[in-house]
């Protein structure tokens, strides 16, 4: 066989690169380099060991073929350098790039290196067994579980012929310490690298595929590693337990060794060669691995090439084979720390107490060793498959300084490689180390709680556990595709004593800058001097790991295999990380394949993949990392935080693009992976960089693009949206609402439309950002600097963005729509159930769109609710997700911003608003300098302004202010730097004293040692230093002041002596060359972008200049600056143990989505109309539609009216239906979109209803118009433009036609409360359609057929829900019945015909009344309506119900009786007539129903309006017989329950009350309302007739109510004024009362008379209304009411009960004092009045005419005063009213006189009953007497107009008393015993009374009271008559006061009947005397 030494080219041989087009990808995405490397790891073949392994031959494989397979074909192969290009000056200066930010070997690093002690060995200096990095201590707290499943490596297809079982390798010499498995670093059929079984047959290994040694035949990853599984690893030389390794892979590389040119020069090499050859021959060699590997060491350090690589090629194949375990080396990684390194100063002798160096140690030096510069590619590429054996060896472990070696080799090899192959394959093994590195970390396992990564993740893989262990008992299970069980997972604690402790690596804290914070906790050793046999290249990048030093035994933790992994992964991280923050110069940038560039990709690369794949390190609660000096343990994020966050930092500003995408990439995989772990560190991320670069005007539209990519994947996971919002916005410590920030911007971007920027439609590539799409090849130009070209799965491929203005708009687009997807599949799709977060985590999964990528659904930081998302950070576990809770915090958020705004407008208002709020405890000025020192946000200038003041109290607050401010050990200029940062110097210079005040006071009190005698030396010090600043830096100042005149200024101030001379010289100097500046000015400035001026000379002066990049790199530097001082404050802060602002929140809660969308739903609204509006691009239009539908459903879901009512009106809009002429096929896709809406939102629409359906409408007159059909609108004159072809048959397409339909055809769907609004916005556009067209004569009915349609559709809902449906229905079809234009009429009738039809087909049950209420609109427009023919079509549709459903009519008909009623009103006789002939059919051939159903009243109401027809005399009389004829037919039905005899069955429903009640009340209502007379005396005597035929059947209970309700009231016009509203004139009021009321009130008197013993009762009520009738100031009235009550007592006075009597005497008296004329003796009455006014009496007088009633009240006569305001027009109203009354008396004296001289009535009436009657009478007679004798009185009421003549009551007064005489002569004279009982009373009266008389009467004169005389002459007569008749007794004693009286009388001219009376009295007065005798 050939001896591979002899062919070194077949080594090194530089590969074409690769095909790439068509290679295969890995099945996840993650693509990685794939090497044979002899069915292990390394770039050897086993093809190339010459020779036989047991007897068998291996079959040989060309070297080249193996690089090919070496190269990955979706592997990014970064920047190679070209050798014919290849800048020496470049790769010079390179040489100390990883150097300078890794660690210099030197010890010097600024950034905390790690550096490795070194030994000697053999005479070569290589470091110790790994050392142990330091880490800062930090306090420990529980982690709590938040381990999601990994994404594991590529997956390649398994190979046939392999067995599926773990191969056992050789065996070896068992190691002592357990070696732990590595995870995922296995393809999941990684079983085609296993070792063959050690039973396995000899015959497997002869065709040279499947020996233990030989290739796979399948390409093998350089990863794809299998594990050892026996318990013995053996080297085959000598040592022969089973397995042997053949000699030939040893012998062929010492023999050519040996054979060299070197060997023979060299002694140690030959002689060492010659040794192992022999050992190797005698097979003795397995057990010394270090003679072995002793001549390849010597044989690599000879720098012969082919030397060379014959070395590192058998190293490679050793490093497979396990040959460098020794057991020495085993202990190694049990130690509880490594050993120690010698500290500077140190000597060798100090060495001989060191253990040796390892062998894994030696091994790495001697190949990193190899590489140099100049080293030939063939060298390197072995270097590079020697390391790569080494570190992805399961068996020999490098940790720390050995594995940064290695890793810093393969990385220097890609940098300086000329050969793009080298390059690649570096890039590859890079990869697969790092990879390698983190996936041997055992995290822990997924616990109960931590169950949530298959849930939020989305991830399809199991989570259970696949175990590649064999089943031998004492191995060591094999590395596995998951984390293994708990149990396993978890490291045995134990405490021994140190032997080395650590020193501690300030790791938090390091500066990139080069400086460093000196911290307690965490300090920095010397380091050693060193390594020279480490770094003899001068260009080797280094990176080293710190040595651990010997200090006092501290007891500690041991240190387990694991931790150790931990530790190497978070080395091997911060390497990367520090070299990302490396500083690029101008040079490097300009160059994407200079050293610095290709450096700085390759390691953002690397972090990028390590986040990738390797997220659960980060997050796993077991990722602990432990200080070897300490113990104390660290968790990973924690460590790894610091170099994450400063690296994003330097890099996410970058302008460079490559390096800005990578940065954003990174930023994203924090941000979904590690949100819960670095929430203040993103929310400064976001705030600082990513937000401010997208609304930044300096930064390219390519930025903006990629952070637009990277924020449209965040917008497309909910849970990470509604985690920002609520960790963020909802919090009020955050800085910035970054989700509602975010919203904005993004609205921004979308709708901006940016000068000068034409529409790139042509060329505008689609945007990746909704479908992000995985690079799977690399480009055809070498090679393309982005994230995708890795092949890292979810990366986005940038490419394609940015390219212009439309494409960023586009983007932003996609992002709104983005999030309102993910709002709806968080809020909608769990409905309002569960808050649980597995059911939440399922069904966001269920409604997240497909095409997201894999990353993008799966979010590590979802937790079930209840369980401690990050113990590390806030140990209180509470941290339920209370939607309640959250929105407090917003609501106090937005209630703080809100305040700080009004502090930032006027801040006195502010500061009493936030006290008011509880955001300032108190008014003590303490509080408030505190909020105002401690808030963000507040104003700076209006600060100043609020603390300079000058009020007692601002100046209180401005002292409280300036003592929080620590000025401690600062110099003078920095105090008063740091002071004015604080605030802004108001201008005014009292406010500026008075803070210079207090300033110099503070300063001076917080720093003794100052050379200031006293606090006025620095007041005046601070004074003048302020006023240099403005005189140095002032543009409008000439003249400068000079440092010699700053020192001139302030001579004598420090208490009469001066300052010194170099203090003041450094403060002009410092306050010249930096001005005082706030820092918000500062950024504001660099923020300004410069533009340059107009001019040739400005054009010039900016050729060749990127003016844009300029500002933003002064602007991102600044920011960066900025976020890095932030990170460091939090960094600090986070030490001190402040965590409690950042505990991190996971959401679960449906109900965030409602505050989220209400911040930003103005933008969304914005942001998706403003394109739609403005494009015509159709994806984008179905994007903004997809938009409008997402939010719509999001607004109907939480019912946000406004929202809900501006998202469907602007949709609406945007249909264009309104303007055809301008519609385009985007306003077409509106349409539809605006269809899909209210078919899956119908129930939550509600008044937005409207815009729908005016969509719906238009829409259909739109497909009229295009059709060609002329409609009419409202719009006279315009000519309305059509639309084009096109879009008039989209409008008539199917999907349009089927959508438009299924709004209605589907409403019978809606929610009983949704189509309540559906039917009233159905109306409304009904409505509207009408009016715009109901000139027509086609009016546009399309909504009102609908609405049929829809009630069809819905007929089978419940009744109460149609009840709700008819209000809106029945009031529709009200107005539409009604309309002018008599189509529509005819139609809407024509339709509510067919419907209540459809509803008369349905059965109603007793007591309801639907089919009333959807009759009721026939009733309206039969009133409402005045077009007969629409009036006789609604008779003719109720007719035609009558005959085709009269068997269901039930409450319908009282319905149809009201229409019937309202055509009885008609004035058109043929309407009439109809209803009449109906309505008498009806009451013939239906009248047993009608009562059946309750419809009995409603028959006589509807026939009573007939009666009252006036129009139609012949149809009122043939009512009034049909309403008589009802009666009998009423008694004859036995559904009435009545029979002539009386009721026979009195239930609930009294028959009399449902029956008789009606009829009655028929009549009665003819009679009061009937306007001809003939009827109305018909009813009147049709009503008493009835009265008097069936009343003796009537309980009495309804002759009480008949009096009461139907009688009384025909009179009540008397008593009210309210009645005679009726009558149109006073005329027809006046014929009513003059002949129906009398006729009804004698026809009472009758109908009491005939059933007065019945009626008796009621005779209270008819006396009342008698009283009534009777004080009226119609005289006429007063006549028949005296006459009807004269005739009631008449006619009923044997029916008189004593106790009726005393009713009638009470009512006598009553009517007595009402017309007594009290008013005659008001002396107010007589005050004279301006009679200027008028004359109204003749008007007056005529109206005496008619009968009006005008009752009169008893208190009139005290109430109505004359005064001198009355007008004369008032005083004769009074005055006619005193006459009336004197009338009225007069009236009742007779009527009292005709009444008691009827001898039946006298007979009946009791005496004491005729004394109260005699009583009133004597009243009267004396008011009247009284009155006559005032003649002053009299002539004073002449005066002034009370009457033409002498006003006297002489008839009033004769006739009282007369009547008086008269009765009481009678009763004195009557023989009764009640009477002559009395007697005495009678006498009493009679006497006075008659002498009184007698003496009037002789006063009288003859000529001038002839009147007077003859009135009294009577009287007198009687008088005289009755004294006669006195027995003698009494005759005897009255004699001496009568007799004179009638002495007198003899004098004057008498009467012939007095003079008669006169003879009888003296002739009586003759006997009693005796002077004549008795005959």
């Amino acid at each position: 066989m050939d001896d591979p030494a002899a062919h070194p080219a077949s080594v090194a041989l530089p590969l074409s690169p690769p095909q790439l087009d068509g290679t295969p990808e890995a099945p996840n995405g993650l693509a990685l380099p794939e090497v044979n490397v002899d069915s292990k790891v390394g770039f050897s073949n086993g093809a190339e060991n010459h020779g036989r392994t047991n007897g068998h031959a291996r079959t040989h494989r060309p070297a080249d073929l193996e690089l090919e397979h070496a190269i990955s074909p979706t592997l990014e192969i970064l920047p190679s350098i070209d050798p014919s290009t290849a800048d020496e000056k470049e790769a010079s200066n390179a040489n100390d790039h990883f150097n300078d930010v890794v660690g210099n070997e030197d010890g010097g690093d600024a950034v905390g290196e790690v550096v490795g002690s070194s030994q000697t060995v053999n005479g070569v200096r290589v470091d110790p067994s790994p050392a142990y990095d330091n880490v800062t201590p930090a306090e420990i707290q529980s982690v709590s579980p938040t381990v999601s499943h990994r994404q594991s490596l590529p997956q390649l297809p398994s190979s046939p012929g392999i067995s599926q079982q773990p191969p056992t390798p050789p065996a070896k010499t068992p190691l002592e310490h357990e070696i732990p498995p590595r995870r995922e670093s296995l393809p999941q059929n990684g079983q085609a690298s296993h070792y063959s079984s050690r039973n396995a047959s000899p015959t497997a290994h002869t065709n040279g595929t499947n020996g233990p040694f030989s290739p796979s035949p399948s390409t093998v990853s350089l990863a794809a590693v299998s594990s050892p599984s026996a318990g013995f690893h053996k080297r085959s030389l000598t040592i022969s337990k089973g397995n042997t390794v053949s000699a030939v892979l040893i012998t062929s590389a010492l023999e050519t060794i040996a054979a060299s040119r070197e060997a023979k020069r060299s002694a140690p090499l030959r002689d060492s060669t010659h040794r192992a050859l022999e050992m190797v021959r005698a097979g003795m060699g397995g057990d010394q691995p270090r003679e072995i590997f002793e001549p390849l060491r010597l044989a690599c350090e000879t720098r012969n090439e082919k030397l060379m690589i014959a070395s590192l090629d058998c190293i490679s194949k050793l490093i497979s084979y396990s040959f460098f375990v020794e057991e020495s080396s085993s202990h190694a990684s049990s130690l509880p720390s490594p050993p120690p390194s010698p500290g500077p100063g140190r000597h060798d002798s100090s060495h001989s107490s060191l253990p040796p160096a390892s062998l894994v140690d030696l091994v790495v030096h001697t190949i990193t060793t190899c590489h140099h510069e100049t080293s030939p590619d063939a060298v390197s590429l072995q270097v590079v498959k020697a390391l790569l054996s080494l570190v992805l060896s399961p068996t020999i472990l490098v940790h720390q300084s050995s594995l940064l070696k290695a890793v810093r080799t393969v990385y220097n090899i890609f940098l300086m490689s000329n050969d793009p192959v080298n390059q690649t394959v570096a890039q590859g093994g890079l990869t697969q180390m790092v990879h390698h590195v983190f996936s041997r970390c055992k995290v822990a396992p997924p616990t109960f709680q931590d169950t949530f990564a298959s849930e939020a993740g989305g991830s399809g893989e199991s989570s259970k556990r696949h175990s590649f262990a064999p089943s031998t008992p004492d191995s060591v299970p094999p590395p596995s595709l998951h984390p293994p069980d708990s149990a396993s997972a978890t490291e045995t604690l134990s405490e021994e004593p140190a032997s080395d402790p650590s020193s501690q690596e300030n790791v938090a804290s390091e500066s990139v800058n080069g400086d460093r914070e000196d911290h307690p906790e965490a300090t920095e050793p010397p380091s050693s001097a060193g390594s020279a046999g480490i770094s003899d290249a001068p260009g080797l990048y280094s990176l080293q790991a710190t040595g651990s030093e010997v200090e006092h035994g501290i007891p500690h933790r041991q240190m387990t295999t694991n931790d150790l992994f931990l530790k190497d992964a978070f080395l091997v991280l911060r390497a990367m990380c520090k070299i990302t923050m490396k500083p690029l110069n101008a040079e490097s940038e300009r160059d994407l394949k200079s050293h610095g560039m290709r450096s700085k990709l390759l390691s953002l690369h690397m972090v990028l993949i390590i986040l990738n794949s390797h997220m659960d390190v980060f997050v796993s609660p077991s990722s602990i990392i432990y200080s070897s000096s300490s113990n104390e343990a660290t968790p990973f994020i924690q460590m790894a935080n610091t170099y994450l966050c400063l690296s994003l930092s330097r890099n996410a500003v970058s302008p460079i693009p490559q390096v800005f995408e990578i940065s954003v990439e990174i930023f994203w995989r924090v941000l979904s992976g590690l949100r819960s772990k670095l929430k203040k560190e993103l929310e400064v991320m976001f705030h600082e960089i990513f937000i401010p670069i997208l609304e930044m005007k300096t930064s390219t539209l390519k930025q903006k693009a990629v952070i637009l990519s990277m924020i449209s994947r965040l917008c497309q996971d909910p849970q990470a949206l509604v985690d920002i919002y609520i960790n963020y916005d909802c919090d009020s410590e955050a800085a910035d609402n970054i989700y509602e920030h975010l919203m904005n911007i993004i609205t921004k971007l979308c709708t901006s439309t940016l000068p000068g920027s034409a529409p790139q439609k042509a060329i505008e590539p689609t945007s990746p950002a909704i479908t992000p799409t995985t690079k799977g090849k690399q480009s055809d130009i070498a090679p393309a600097l982005s994230t995708t070209a890795l092949g890292i799965n979810g990366t986005v491929d940038t490419s394609t963005l940015g390219h212009s203005e439309a494409q960023l708009r586009r983007q932003s687009l996609e992002c709104l729509v983005s999030v309102l997807r993910s709002l709806v599949a968080w809020g909608t799709t769990a409905g309002k159930g569960g808050t649980d977060a597995e059911g939440r985590a399922s069904t966001a999964e269920e409604g997240r769109p497909d095409n997201l990528t894999p990353d993008a659904s799966q979010s590590l930081d979802r937790l079930p609710i209840g369980h401690s998302l990050d113990s590390t950070r806030q140990p209180t576990p509470d941290i339920v997700d209370d939607p309640s809770r959250f929105e407090s915090a917003k609501q106090k958020k937005t209630t703080l911003l809100e305040g700080i705004k009004k502090f930032n407008y006027k801040p006195k208002k502010g500061i009493e608003f936030l006290i008011e709020t509880g955001f300032i405890p108190s008014k003590t000025p303490q509080d408030i300098a505190k909020f105002i020192h401690t808030t963000d946000g507040l104003s700076k200038a209006m600060i100043g302004e609020y603390l300079g003041e000058g009020d007692e109290f601002n100046i209180a607050i401005m002292h409280a202010f300036v003592d929080m401010i620590e000025l401690r050990n600062l110099s003078f200029v920095e105090a008063l730097r740091l002071f004015l940062q604080s605030f802004r110097l108001p201008g005014e210079a009292q406010k500026i004293d008075r803070y210079m005040l207090k300033f110099a006071e503070h300063y001076i009190e917080g720093n003794t040692q100052t050379p200031f005698a006293n606090a006025d030396s620095a007041y005046v010090l601070s004074y003048s230093t302020i006023m240099l600043n403005t005189d140095a830096h002032n543009p409008q100042v000439k003249r400068r002041m000079t440092k010699a005149d700053f020192i001139k200024n302030n001579r004598g101030i420090n208490d009469n002596a001066d300052l010194p001379e170099e203090l003041l010289s450094a403060i002009f100097d410092d306050i010249s060359n930096n001005e005082i500046r706030m820092k918000d000015e500062i950024e504001a400035t660099i923020g300004n972008v410069v533009t340059p001026g107009p001019g040739i000379a400005n054009a010039l002066a900016t050729v060749g200049r990127d003016l844009q990049k300029e500002a933003y790199v002064l602007q991102s530097s600044g920011m960066a600056n900025k976020t890095e001082a932030l990170f460091r404050t939090l960094m600090r802060s986070q030490r001190k143990g402040s965590k409690s602002s950042e505990q991190f929140y996971s959401a679960s809660h449906f109900v965030h989505v409602r505050p989220m969308f209400e911040v930003a739903w103005i933008p969304f609204l914005a942001g998706i109309s403003g394109p739609l509006k403005e494009t015509d691009d159709l994806e984008i239009v179905e994007l903004c539609l997809d938009g409008f539908k997402n939010a719509i459903r999001i607004v109907c879901f939480f019912d946000l009216e406004l929202e809900r009512n501006a998202f469907v009106t602007t949709l609406a809009k945007n249909t264009f239906l309104n303007n055809l002429g301008e519609m385009k096929t985007k306003n077409m896709e509106a349409i539809k979109a605006l269809l899909d809406v209210a078919v899956t939102e119908g129930n939550s629409l509600k008044s937005s209803w409207h815009e729908v359906l005016s969509c719906v409408s238009q829409l259909e007159h739109m497909q009229l118009i295009s059709s060609g059909v002329d409609v009419q609108d409202g719009h006279k004159g315009k000519v309305r433009k059509l639309p084009n072809e096109e879009l008039a048959n989209e409008s008539r397409s199917t999907h349009i036609t089927v959508a438009a339909d299924m709004v209605f055809s589907l409403s019978h769907y809606l929610s009983g409360t949704a189509i309540v609004d559906f039917v009233q916005a159905l109306c409304d556009v009904s409505w509207e359609e009408i009016q715009s067209s109901g000139l027509s004569q086609h009016p546009r009915l399309f909504s009102l057929q609908k609405l049929v349609e829809i009630s069809y559709y819905n007929m089978s809902r419940i009744r109460l829900e149609w009840s709700n449906l008819w209000d809106i229905l029945g009031e529709h079809f009200n107005q539409v019945c009604c309309h002018s234009n008599p189509h529509v009429g005819f139609f809407a009738l024509d339709s509510l015909r067919q419907l209540a039809m459809r509803f008369l087909e349905k059965e109603e049950l007793p007591h309801f009344k639907f089919q009333k209420d959807f009759l009721k609109p026939f009733e309206y427009t039969m009133i409402h309506n005045g077009n007969p023919e629409i009036r006789d079509m609604v008779l003719q549709c109720l007719q035609q119900m009558i005959q085709a459903r009269v068997v269901n009519m039930r409450s319908g008909w009282r319905t149809m009786f009201g229409v019937f009623s309202a055509a009885s009103k008609v004035l058109t006789e043929r309407i009439t007539s109809s209803a009449f002939e109906i309505v008498t059919r009806i009451n013939k051939e239906h009248f047993a129903a009608i009562v059946r159903y309750g419809s009995f009243a409603d028959l006589t109401v509807c026939i009573t309006d007939f009666c009252k027809v006036s129009k139609y005399q012949k149809i009122s009389l043939l009512a009034i017989a049909m309403l008589r004829g009802v009666i009998p037919i009423m008694l004859n039905t036995p559904e009435c329950g009545l029979t002539a005899a009386g009721p026979q069955n009195v239930g609930v429903d009294d028959p009399m009350i449902k029956y008789w009640y009606p009829v009655l009340f028929s009549f009665y209502d003819v009679i009061m309302n009937g306007e001809d007379l003939e009827v109305r005396r018909l009813a009147l005597d049709s009503l008493f007739s009835t009265l008097k035929k069936y009343g003796q059947s009537f309980p009495v209970e309804f002759w009480d109510t008949v009096c009461q309700e139907l009688l009384f009231p025909i009179f009540a016009v008397l008593k009210s004024s309210q009645d005679l509203s009726r009558f149109s004139t006073q005329e027809d009021m006046s014929v009513w009362l003059s002949t129906t009321m009398i006729q009804a009130l004698r026809d009472l008197i009758d109908l009491y008379t005939f059933y007065f013993e019945i009626l008796e009762r009621f005779l209270d009520g008819l006396l009342d209304l008698l009283c009534v009738c009777i004080c009226q100031e119609n005289d006429t009235l007063a006549r028949i009411g005296t006459s009807c009550l004269q005739q009631l007592l008449e006619n009923n006075v044997k029916k008189l009960s004593p106790a009726r009597w005393e009713r009638v005497a009470t009512t006598f008296v009553k009517l007595f004092r009402t017309t007594t004329p009290h008013q005659l003796f008001d002396e107010s009455l007589r005050v004279e009045i301006d009679s200027s006014s008028p004359d109204l009496q003749e008007s007056s007088d005529a109206d005496g005419q008619a009968i009006l009633p005008a009752p009169l009240s008893p208190t009139q006569t005290d109430s109505q005063k004359i005064t001198q305001k009355t007008t004369l027009n008032d005083r004769r109203r009074i005055f006619k009213q005193i006459i009336v009354k004197c009338v009225l008396q007069l009236l009742l004296i007779e009527t009292t006189n005709d009444l008691l001289r009827n001898d039946e009535v006298y007979r009946t009436i009791p005496p004491e009953h005729l004394l109260r009657l005699m009583g009133v009478l004597d009243h009267s007679y004396q008011f009247a007497r009284m009155f006559n004798e005032d003649k002053e009185l009299r002539t004073g009421l002449w005066k002034v107009g009370f009457m033409k003549h002498l006003p006297n009551l002489l008839k009033q007064e004769s006739s009282s008393a007369s009547t008086l005489v008269h009765i009481l002569l009678q009763m004195y004279y009557d023989p009764r015993p009640e009477h002559q009982m009395a007697r005495p009373q009678v006498a009493e009266r009679l006497l006075p009374l008659g002498l009184g008389v007698l003496q009037d009467y002789t006063k009288l004169k003859a000529d001038t009271q002839a009147k007077n005389i003859a009135a009294w002459t009577p009287v007198v007569a009687e008088i005289v008559v009755g004294f006669c008749k006195f027995d003698d007794k009494a005759f005897a004693r009255y004699l001496p006061a009568i007799y004179p009286l009638a002495a007198d009388m003899l004098a004057r001219e008498t009467s012939q009947e007095i003079r008669e009376g006169l003879r009888e009295y003296f002739t009586r007065v003759g006997y009693a005397q005796g002077i004549i005798e008795p005959s």
